[in-house]
This record gives C-alpha cells, structure tokens and sequence, in this order.
C-alpha cells in the first residue's frame, strides 16, 4: 500500500466530518427533567420519556437551544428563525422508543464556517499546488459549515464477552439509559477538507470553540465529543465526487488523522487496482491502525424522517438570538491575537494558552500579579516548564520574574518547580534559601572567565579556528569554576566578547 504522501500526488482527498456534542454542563435531559449524569447507578436518571411510553409527551430544554445559537454565531452560522423536531426511526435497543428526536432538513444553525490555519509539518500533508502557501509553508483554508442541529443522544450499551467490546461475538449485552436523552448537537461540514491533519486541526479548534462557550466537555476519551469521518478519493483536477465511505464514533485526535490517512490509502488502491470503492460505514481499529467494514450505509429514506407530532415548530425571536449572543466569550482566535498583539507572545505560545479556558485564566492573572511585566517569559514557563507540576498564578509570576532576572537557569526552574508543586512556598525564598541565585555582577564573573580561557588555549584556538559549539564548553567550565553560582548567559557574553 502507497504512503499518504504517495497517494496525494495522483489523488485529492475529500473529507467531510459530522462532529456529535453532548452538552454536559446542563443540568437536565433535552425532553425532560431527568438528572443529566452518566456517572450514576445505570438506569438511574430515567422516566417515562426517556424510556419511551406511550402516552409520555416531550419538553424542550430552553437551555439546551441557548447552547446551540451559541454555538451557531461561534462558527459564524446563520441562525435560522423558524425550524422544527422529526423522528428519525430505526430499530435497536440504544433508543426504547424506536426513533430519534432530530432536526429536519431546516435546523437551528445553517451555513457556518471556520477558518484554518495549518502550519508546520502538518501544512506538508497538502501538495504545494493544491493551494496558496505562505513562505513558511503555512496556509490558511476556510472550511464550510452545513448545518448545526440538535438532537438527543442514546443510550449507552455495554457488550460483554467479546472482542473489542462489541457486539459481535458478545455473550451478552447491557443497556444503560442515564444517556438517553442527553442533549446533543451535531455539526456537519461541507466536503471541503483535503488532508487528515486539516480533519484533525478542525476538530481541535472545534472543541476549544465549544469549551470557551462553557457548554460541554468535548471529552473525547468520555464520549461526549465524538466524531464521523466521511472520504472519497478524485483524480487530481477532477470535480466529480467518488464514492465515499464513513468511519463512524471516532474518539481521539490521533485515531481520526490515522483512520483517514489508512482510508486514504485504502481507496487508493482498490481504484488503481481497477476495483470499485463501496459505499459502506467502516469501524477504525487503532490496536492495527485499519479500517474494517461495519456494515452497508444507510440512505435518508431508511429512516423514514417526518415532523414530530408531539413537538411544535420553533420561531426564534431576534431577542433570544442577541441574548445568546451576548453571553459568548472572548473566542480562542481573538484571545490568541490580542496575546500576540498586546503581550509580545509568540503565535504558537500564544495558540497553546488560548486553547483551554483555565489554561488561559492562569495565564492572565498571572500577567496580572506582575502588572503585565514578563509576560512571555510567563508564557514560556506555563508552555515549557510548568506542564506536570500544580502552581498557583502568584507562584508563576514570581518564577519568571527570577528568570527575566537571570537570576535562575531553566534547570533550575524546572528544580523550583518540583519543590513548590502543591504547596504555596514562594519561589523566591526556595530559591534564596538553597544559595541559588545566579551570580550577575560582571566584575565577579570576569575573573572567572579570564582563568577559564588561560587554561583551555586548545578550546580558544578552535573557537578562533571557526568552531563556534565548543563556547558551550567554555560555557560549563566557567560554571563548574563558579560552582553553579554564575548565570551562564552572562558567561557567554563575557566569552563571546574576549574570543572576538
């Protein structure tokens, strides 16, 4: 089989994704009052709507539907003013009642988009003439949003004594309803991604999107963001679509570039091979990084969608569409840009910060104990240094105060750190209190530097010879002369202006 870069030369990837959400963070089910926890007894949090009897009539979640105009105006989608509920049948136990509560062919939001950027080693995945790409190599593509509708989840069946945890094979099957009902929602793009690495960029921008609005978790290792990949494969400079397949409930970053990636590749032999790509739904395998053949996909008419009587058309007025527009954040794209802007970080420290809505609060009130002073040094610590360790803001801003100071090494940061984890110690007094405070006085240091030069004459010859790495050795004997007291960076000045 032909690597990706192989395949992408002869072949353009089409690839659409349909991204399903739970928003966690309400407190009850999408149709009824019902408890929103999945971590309960099984079957806990159920009545008799959630389990479908006859006779049991559904209420819209008022807070569910704020949820997704939020999400609509975050991805620049047009918030539609008048939509409404349709069964969607289907017969298996994941859901009692024997169809699904969906939107129909109008829903809440339609026509969004995203912009994305695709930088580094990821930007080399799409050939260079399949688009225009920065001096860096970097790009940005915009990828179309369909739809966002909302629907509720099912339940959750645990298969037991199989392989995989799946039902084939299973000696029996659990049913857990404290899911069912749970409300979601499920944006679908366009087809207009083109290599795994922009699939898997979309889906991280879409989760940091979701967890600065505050309404979900997007934990994709908990289920409550899960994801669909649908590709097919032209012929360069073609417009015809081919025949796609769909890898269903993706649940990680890596598993949905690896699962596009070996579809990809996949396809690409079966048409050089003469054969014919089947229209299918496919499971992803990560143990042995393939796809397999789930079953033969559906079509919209199996499901025999039409509007839910129980349910009565939504007219969204302009003033719940403001008020759900005023509640949305400051966005990861526009807070990355203000801390490139205003505090000097760096694009992709800044990207990272941005990110996560608690990584990002303890960055700036961080910034602010120290009155907007060393920001990207504090920036670099919580991006490079702080990942693994616990510390308070205050504990932060003191660190890279010693370090803008130079008054530490990066080593010995990190050795700070470990001490002050977990607890409220002051940086600066583990640092006063073990004698590590670096030296900066140049008239201390400049002897030191002298004597190192006077013994290593070979060292200096090198260096004057057109061999700059062996100053790092100067570098480590002017330390280990000073005892570790003197600040390296301050030695490397004082070498480089006595070897020149």
């Amino acid at each position: 089989m032909k690597t990706l870069e192989e395949v992408l030369v002869d072949w353009e990837a089409v690839i659409g994704l349909e991204v399903h959400t739970e928003l966690t963070t309400l407190q009850t089910k999408m149709f009824c009052n019902c408890k929103l926890s999945h971590d309960d007894e099984p079957n806990a949090n159920v009545c008799p709507v959630c389990l479908g009897l006859p006779g049991a009539l559904p209420v819209p979640n008022e807070e569910a539907i704020r949820s997704i105009v939020m999400a609509g105006l975050a991805t620049n989608c047009d918030i539609m003013p008048r939509s409404m509920f349709y069964r969607k049948h289907y017969f298996y136990p994941d859901m009692a009642k024997n169809f699904q509560t969906t939107q129909g062919p109008v829903a809440f939001c339609m026509h969004g988009h995203l912009d994305l950027e695709v930088v580094g080693q990821g930007a080399a995945e799409r050939p260079d003439a399949s688009i225009d790409k920065k001096d860096d190599g970097s790009y940005v593509t915009p990828v179309r949003i369909l739809r966002i509708h909302m629907e509720e989840d099912a339940a959750k069946m645990v298969h037991v004594g199989g392989k995989e945890g799946r039902i084939g094979g299973a000696a029996e099957s659990f049913v857990d309803y404290n899911r069912c009902g749970t409300p979601l929602i499920e944006l679908v793009t366009e087809p207009d991604l083109r290599t795994p690495e922009e699939a898997r960029l979309f889906m991280e921008k879409l989760r940091e999107t979701f967890l600065a609005l505050g309404i979900s978790d997007c934990s994709m290792e908990k289920g409550s963001m899960r994801c669909d990949g649908n590709v097919s494969l032209r012929r360069r400079g073609a417009q015809e679509f081919g025949t796609k397949t769909e890898m269903k409930n993706i649940n990680s970053f890596k598993n949905l570039h690896d699962a596009l990636e070996y579809e990809i590749c996949r396809q690409a032999e079966v048409l050089e091979e003469g054969g014919v790509v089947q229209q299918e739904t496919r499971h992803f395998e990560p143990s042995k990084r393939r796809t397999m053949v789930m079953r033969v996909k559906e079509t919209a008419d199996d499901y025999r969608l039409f509007p839910d009587p129980d349910l009565a058309p939504f007219d969204l007025s302009d003033e719940f569409v403001e008020e759900c527009r005023a509640r949305i954040p400051e966005l990861p794209d526009a807070k990355r840009e203000r801390y490139m802007n205003d505090l000097g970080i760096k694009s992709s420290d800044a990207a990272l910060l941005a990110g996560t809505p608690a990584t990002a609060a303890l960055f700036e009130e961080a910034v602010a104990v120290t009155d907007g002073k060393h920001a990207p040094v504090i920036a670099n610590v919580m991006v490079n240094l702080l990942p693994g360790y616990s510390c308070s803001a205050a504990q932060i801003a003191a660190l890279a105060g010693l370090l803008a100071e130079d008054a530490i090494t990066s080593a010995q940061a990190r050795e700070v750190l470990e001490l002050v984890s977990g607890s409220d110690a002051d940086p600066v007094a583990v640092v006063d209190e073990r004698g590590m405070r670096q030296t900066t006085d140049t008239s201390t240091l400049e002897p030191i530097v002298d004597a190192v030069l006077a013994r290593c004459g070979e060292q200096v010859q090198q260096y004057r010879d057109g061999n700059k790495k062996v100053l790092g050795f100067l570098v480590g004997q002017c330390m280990k002369e000073a005892q570790g007291s003197g600040n390296p960076k301050l030695f490397n000045q004082l070498l480089a202006s006595k070897l020149n």
